[in-house]
């Protein structure tokens, strides 16, 4: 494998990743506004 096709691989592997680490914040701030809900905790004694 010459240098400029390790070159090109290397640069496929960071676009994956940083598309990944987009997605992964991404999908946190989503998960932030379905989690964001208000629950009612009713305490009953037996």
């Amino acid at each position: 494998m010459t240098t400029t096709e390790k070159i090109a691989n290397a640069k496929k592997r960071i676009d994956e990743l940083e598309r990944l680490i987009k997605y992964w914040n991404d999908s946190e701030r989503d998960e932030a506004k379905i989690v964001n809900f208000n629950i009612n905790i009713v305490n009953k004694a037996a």
